[in-house]
Order: structure tokens, then sequence, then C-alpha cells
């Protein structure tokens, strides 16, 4: 990967080219690294990679032309827009949550806010909540990641939460809130809540050791129970997760790792899995996540990573 970055950012160097022809034909080991790091990359988005000469013929081919390395040089107005549109792409959602949120964490951070009627609300790595309290009523809205609720009573100004498309309403409680890519799941710890779905009066109720999660697309809840000891469990470092979607466990991780997780597989993000994850070590968490599965981690330098099944 260093080599195929090297000779992104250098595509007339004959020094890279030379290098890189040296470096293949030292050992069957560097190849596979070399057609490996050809395959992420053509994972992260370029349809035809750039690169594609390099790639052997046949398994056992062993022999490159390294002047297959140069490429056109693009015009400054097209580099100009690609970088705009990367910009747009990933500091689009992050600028558009700054301006909805009242409340705020970076990756990796937890934090403890206290509210205007003495409710606290901890927010895990990555998140983001809305927050308008008044006379007349609570309400808040969970905008991005899982936050951790304790609820002041107030039996005048009922307390409620949005995330997707679940809507909690509470007197007086504890939960948690999680907000995935395509379910919102809500746990009790303690109290009595109403969890309904956007635009549809129906109620379910919920006991402590309850949980329910919504799906963003048909409306479903599915119901389940869990013990009171992991509700909330990534304030200790820990992620419980149940029969979910491999795509919303990576979800949960990326609040807490610095690096970008690219995940093109459709069919492996859909796998369901069951498990216990360690949040202080993301990386080791998303190995532990996927390889039962068959899947691998690719590292794109130390700010992307790459999981495929091949």
């Amino acid at each position: 990967m260093d080599w195929l970055l090297r000779l992104k950012s250098e595509p007339q160097c004959q020094d890279a080219a030379q290098g890189l022809h040296a470096w293949l034909a030292h050992s069957d080991g560097n190849r596979t690294a070399w057609q490996s790091a050809l395959r992420t990359w053509a994972l992260l988005g370029e349809v035809t990679p750039q690169y594609k000469e390099f790639w052997p013929a046949k398994p056992d081919a062993n022999v490159v032309d390294h002047r297959a390395i140069r490429r056109r040089r693009w015009p400054a107005a097209v580099a100009f827009a690609a970088a705009a549109a990367i910009v747009a792409v990933f500091a689009g959602p992050t600028l558009l949550l700054r301006l909805q949120a009242d409340v705020m964490t970076a990756t990796g951070e937890s934090r403890v806010v206290t509210l205007g009627d003495g409710s606290q609300v901890n927010l895990s790595g990555g998140s983001a909540i809305d927050v308008d309290i008044t006379a007349e009523g609570r309400r808040v809205r969970l905008l991005s990641g899982e936050a951790f609720f304790d609820v002041a009573h107030d039996a005048a100004r009922p307390f409620t939460v949005e995330a997707g498309e679940a809507k909690v309403v509470v007197l007086g409680t504890a939960f948690d809130v999680a907000l995935d890519p395509s379910t919102t799941t809500v746990q009790l710890a303690r109290g009595v809540v109403g969890i309904s779905v956007m635009g549809n009066a129906a109620v379910t109720e919920m006991a402590p050791g309850d949980m329910a999660t919504v799906d963003h697309g048909s409306g479903e809840v599915v119901r389940g129970t869990i013990p009171s000891g992991e509700i909330g469990a990534w304030r200790n470092g820990l992620l419980f997760v149940n029969d979910v979607p491999v795509e919303n466990v990576i979800s949960r991780l990326q609040r807490y790792h610095s690096a970008w997780i690219s995940m093109p597989d459709a069919g492996l993000a859909q796998q369901r899995v069951t498990g216990l994850y360690d949040l202080r070590d993301p990386d080791r968490a998303l190995q532990a996540l996927v390889q039962p599965l068959g899947g691998k981690i690719r590292s794109v330098s130390g700010y992307v990573r790459v999981v495929s099944r091949f």
C-alpha cells in the first residue's frame, strides 16, 4: 500500500517505478501484497484500477512492466473539483450535524451533560443531540450515535426522545438509545417508557430489562430482553450486540475509531452477529467481528480500513 500511495502521488517518477519493479521481483509475498493493495484501492471507489496492468494475468505470474505505471495528469480544474467533492462527502455530514446539534462528542469521546431540567445524558463517541426544553415539554433528538438517558421525574412535562423512526416518551427513567444505519434500539434500565414509530399512534410499553428495535424501513418493532448489566455497557468500554447486522456493529465501532471504515461488501454487511467487543481497542474489535465470517481488514495508511472477504 505504501508503494501504491507513492505511485499515486508521483506518477512520473522513474525511481519509484524501478523500486517497485525490484520489490515485486524480490518475493512471492510482495507480489501477493501488491495484488491485495490494488484490489483494496479498487474497493475504495476506483471502478477501473489505474494500475490494472500490474495485475498478473495468472495467479502464478510474477513479471511486471514498470513502464505501465505512467498515467495522465488531471487538469487543475478537474483535480480541484475532485478535491471539492471529497471534502463535501466527508465534511458535509459533519457540518450539517454541527448546525443542528446542541451537544456533540468527538470520535472515542464519552461525555455526560446535565440538561436544564436536571436530566443527565451520557453520550458515546461520535454522537450528537438536539435539545429543546421549555415550560411546556422536554424534547431531545438523537442525531447520531448512542446515548444513555437518566431522566428527572416531572409528571407535568413528559420527556421525549426521537431517534430515526423511533420515538420514546417517559416521565422519569433510565434507558439507552442507539441510532444505527437501518435501526434504532432502545434498552430500558429503570422505570417505564412507551416507544412508537413516527407516524404511527400505536405505543409499545417497555419494562426494565426490555429491549426494542425499530426498523427504519418497515417500521416494525422487534422486542427482546437484555441483562441489566449490559444496558449502556459502552460506558465501560464494552459493546454487547445480539443478532444484529454487521453494518450496525461497524457503525458503532466507527464512533471509537480514528480511521474511516469502509465495507463495500453488502453481503457481509448484512450478516448477523452476537458478541462482546472491546471499544478500547477498535482494530482488534473489528478483527473479532468479521474474521469468523471470512472477512479481512486492509489498512490504507492510518486513515482508512477496508473490510472485505478476499
